[in-house]
């Protein structure tokens, strides 16, 4: 007797478990409670009879079964959405899915975005800045803008520029903390440090030669956003990254007041691996990647690796 097919509802939390290892992350992403996402999964390994993930304290772990049916279950439901994405509806290849981290989306995407929209007006675009693993295409995005050492595995990804480090502060924090040389003084200064980046400053001084732990005292926030804002209200130096402090350096509001380093890791473009023929990701593609080129010349003319 043939097996029955399990309802759709269920693999998709399935798959969605799976990807992220959690009952949780499946549960925000897919509006339901983790309760939800458990029962679903429970009912799914009755139905099958096999068991799907072992639950350890603190941790969801794929079997090998579920691993292996993990695979098929995201190639159909993958199917399944370009099939349907392919369908003659009225809006179909109108709309573009962006994925980007909220600093990058609010510093550098969004104050670009009107010059896209201006040259393609037809297209509805939807941008989500949480911070979870995009799953390509079922997740229904299109592309997404990443910052990493290494090219995302098992996509399709484009470097758009690389990153850097420059210390910044406001124009006033600037002239307190300046020595009779006109040089600032680390040991005066307070330095503002991101908790998710503690190598930032390391890989800053490593390629400058200072010693930033000399300085006179530290603050520590959890955001690049938050240290940025810190910064330019007079409260320290921040180790700022180029795209996410574009705006800033270009009103004046913050200054740089070191030498520009280029940082271990870039900025990507990622999407799916396989072959999309819509129209709108392609345009998009297109018209990032020309920004991104006209971005990286403006960096590099404004702060050259060891520029001050």
């Amino acid at each position: 007797m043939r097996p029955r097919t399990p309802p759709l509802a269920t693999l998709r939390l399935f798959e969605a478990a799976g990807r992220h290892l959690s009952f949780a992350r499946a549960a925000t992403e897919l509006n339901l409670t983790p309760s939800a996402v458990s029962h679903g999964i429970v009912g799914l390994e009755k139905a099958l009879g096999v068991r799907l993930f072992v639950r350890e304290p603190g941790r969801l772990v794929l079997t090998r079964e579920g691993a292996e049916y993990l695979t098929y279950v995201s190639e159909a439901l993958s199917l399944i959405l370009i099939g349907t994405r392919r369908l003659p509806t009225p809006r179909s290849g109108k709309t573009l899915a962006i994925s980007c981290a909220p600093t990058l989306a609010t510093q550098w995407l969004l104050p670009r975005l009107p010059a896209f929209r201006s040259r393609h007006p037809q297209i509805a675009i939807r941008i989500d800045t949480s911070h979870r693993q995009v799953g390509f295409p079922i997740d229904g995005f299109d592309v997404a803008l990443r910052l990493g050492r290494l090219p995302p595995p098992r996509q399709h990804s484009i470097r758009l520029f690389e990153d850097w480090l420059l210390p910044v502060c406001s124009p006033a924090y600037r002239e307190a903390v300046t020595g009779p040389d006109g040089t600032v003084d680390v040991r005066r200064a307070t330095t503002i440090h991101v908790t998710s980046a503690t190598e930032d400053w390391q890989a800053w001084g490593d390629a400058t030669g200072t010693d930033e732990r000399s300085s006179a005292d530290t603050l520590h926030v959890d955001t690049f956003a938050l240290s940025l804002r810190a910064a330019g209200a007079g409260l320290g130096i921040a180790l700022g990254r180029g795209a996410l402090m574009d705006r800033e350096l270009r009103d004046g509001t913050l200054v740089g007041v070191g030498h520009a380093v280029p940082a271990a890791t870039s900025h990507w473009l990622v999407s799916a691996a396989g072959d999309d023929d819509r129209q709108e990701p392609e345009q998009f593609r297109v018209w990032l990647l020309a920004e991104a080129s006209r971005f990286a010349a403006e960096q590099r003319e404004r702060f050259p690796p060891g520029s001050a």
